[in-house]
């Protein structure tokens, strides 16, 4: 009984207590970074011994992280960051000690790559920075949402101008594929299974094919293997309420 009771107390001891827990902190308001490193410190208050915990390198202007990496990695190092700003993405700057950073007079923000991509990529958060441009063009990407998540059209060069023309949006319907094509109009929804003759990513209107009858309709993509068209569909739908009748 005593060595059980002494192999409970060691193995008491051995397990990590409530004191232990991950210590709340809060983003800090401006989030610069003053080497080029960022780092826990450079983005939490209070991060105490995970200060000094690398979380990424800038090489531009500023850097774009995830939000929720981010929350990943600070938990992993004993702080609890609850993102109650529900925020998506966080900027980090260069601090006052990196002045060759910073724009000057005729210089803009731009956002670039932080790396080269192949055609058919994904972009991610960790391939874009903003960095120092004489111009942008007009086309050209302001907010990194708009880039994050798309496909890259073509090869793209790191370094280079993130532009509309650069990326588009992951298609998500394929030509041949069955898809399930809804009408909707005024609480009425009826559903049809049809293939689809056009790929085409959410937002597209494409053309699709009735089974039964043969007959071509369109419809806009609303997911994968998803459209829909009618009065009360998504903006862009084609009204065809009489085709999807006929079977």
């Amino acid at each position: 009984m005593r060595r059980l009771i002494t192999f409970a107390l060691a193995l008491c001891l051995a397990l990590p207590s409530a004191a232990h827990a991950a210590a709340p902190v809060a983003l800090r308001t401006d989030t610069t970074d003053a080497d080029g490193v960022v780092t826990l410190g450079d983005l939490f208050e209070g991060a105490g011994a995970a200060s000094g915990v690398r979380v990424a390198a800038r090489s531009g202007a500023s850097v774009i992280l995830d939000a929720t990496a981010v929350q990943i990695l600070a938990r992993r190092n004993g702080l609890d960051w609850g993102n109650p700003d529900r925020l998506r993405r966080i900027i980090v700057r260069p601090g006052e000690e990196a002045p060759a950073a910073s724009v000057r007079r005729g210089e803009v923000q731009a956002l670039t790559y932080a790396r080269s991509l192949a055609a058919g990529e994904e972009v991610r958060a960790e391939d874009l920075i903003w960095t120092r441009a004489v111009a942008a063009p007009a086309d050209a990407i302001r907010d990194a949402d708009d880039a994050i998540g798309k496909i890259a059209r073509r090869p793209l060069r790191e370094g280079a101008l993130v532009s509309t023309r650069d990326v588009s949006a992951p298609v998500v319907i394929q030509a041949g594929d069955l898809v399930t094509v809804t009408y909707q109009n005024g609480g009425v929804s009826l559903a049809l299974e049809v293939k689809a003759l056009d790929a085409g990513a959410v937002g597209d209107v494409i053309s699709l094919q009735n089974l039964s009858s043969r007959k071509t309709i369109q419809a806009v993509v609303i997911g994968p293997g998803q459209a829909a068209t009618g009065p009360d569909a998504p903006k862009g739908a084609v009204s065809v309420a009489t085709r999807i009748a006929r079977r």
